[in-house]
């Protein structure tokens, strides 16, 4: 799990910095900070599971399995990557590790989880989905539609709140009276859980349960993750609606550093080994890299492939 974290991580700082070398086509949206979520998470499911994603949807698929180095190519608009460079940051889907996809539209992905749990169901297998999505997504309608349904059939989908505090620059004080988001559960008549979304550990445990439960056939869970983007919204957003003193407090509970700290207490790993691993995924990253600098752009009269009408 600290591989996978320290991999999203090392890989949302070079996009970062692709960036400002004005490499990268369109916007980007860094799921710095929030990593313990999408490894919690995905550290409990197989390879047939399935993920939704969302506008923030890097950490996801890396978490999932997808490859670093075709996720690197679609972001930098390359033919190599996951839409021949024609979806961008964020549309990118792996059929193959059972990522549906990201998709830029604030709660989008909660209906097509729902799709692929009943899917799961009418074939009878053993399949999860987890659905994942921000805390502004649960006050669109398809939040609320998407888990009744899940819930009145009883369908094997883990819907995982990333509750970052903010809905692009608007605060969830300001536009829900209640503090918990998983408290919705109750309107629905499955689990509802809150979380500390900064440790893996905490997120780990609450999603294998929710995990057994969907493949037991006992229907849906709701878990709110409680994290932080250390970013604004956007690359172009420099987050001054936010507090200096509170980000100051978040950084301090940066999730990776936690867990780091915590391998070297327990003795799970020595300072060497953890660096080791720090070495090769950086490796890796400047791998991916280079394989997207490299590959070629797609050619203009490719535009009107893969275009459905």
């Amino acid at each position: 799990m600290y591989r996978k974290m320290f991999e999203i991580r090392s890989f949302e700082e070079k996009v970062f910095e692709l960036y400002a070398q004005n490499m990268v086509p369109g916007t980007i949206h860094l799921y710095a900070g929030e990593e313990a979520v999408a490894v919690g998470v995905c550290s409990n499911l197989r390879k047939d599971d399935y993920i939704t994603s969302t506008h923030r949807g890097h950490g996801h698929c890396i978490a999932k399995g997808a490859d670093p180095k075709r996720i690197m190519a679609e972001i930098l608009g390359k033919k190599t990557g996951y839409c021949k460079g024609k979806g961008g940051s964020m549309h990118i889907a792996d059929f193959k590790v059972g990522m549906l996809g990201a998709t830029a539209v604030v709660g989008a992905g909660i209906p097509i989880a729902m799709g692929a749990g009943l899917s799961i169901k009418l074939r009878g297998t053993d399949q999860v989905v987890a659905c994942f999505f921000g805390e502004g997504a649960s006050n669109q309608g398809t939040f609320h539609e998407g888990i009744n349904m899940a819930a009145i059939w009883k369908l094997p989908v883990i819907f995982v709140c990333e509750n970052n505090l903010y809905a692009m620059g608007t605060r969830q004080s300001r536009v829900m009276l209640i503090e918990n988001i998983a408290d919705r559960a109750a309107s629905y008549g499955i689990p509802g859980v809150t979380v500390d979304g900064n440790d893996v550990l905490a997120v780990y445990e609450a999603a294998r349960e929710a995990v057994e439960r969907a493949r037991r056939g006992e229907g849906p869970t709701l878990i709110e993750c409680k994290t932080y983007r250390h970013k604004g919204h956007s690359r172009v957003d420099p987050a001054k609606y936010r507090p200096k003193e509170e980000v100051e407090e978040w950084l301090r509970k940066d999730p990776i550093k936690r867990l780091r700290e915590k391998l070297l207490q327990t003795n799970v790993l020595a300072e060497e080994e953890i660096q080791r691993v720090e070495e090769e995924v950086s490796a890796e990253i400047e791998e991916a890299v280079k394989f997207a600098v490299e590959s070629p752009y797609p050619a203009p009269e490719e535009a009107l492939e893969d275009v459905y009408a």
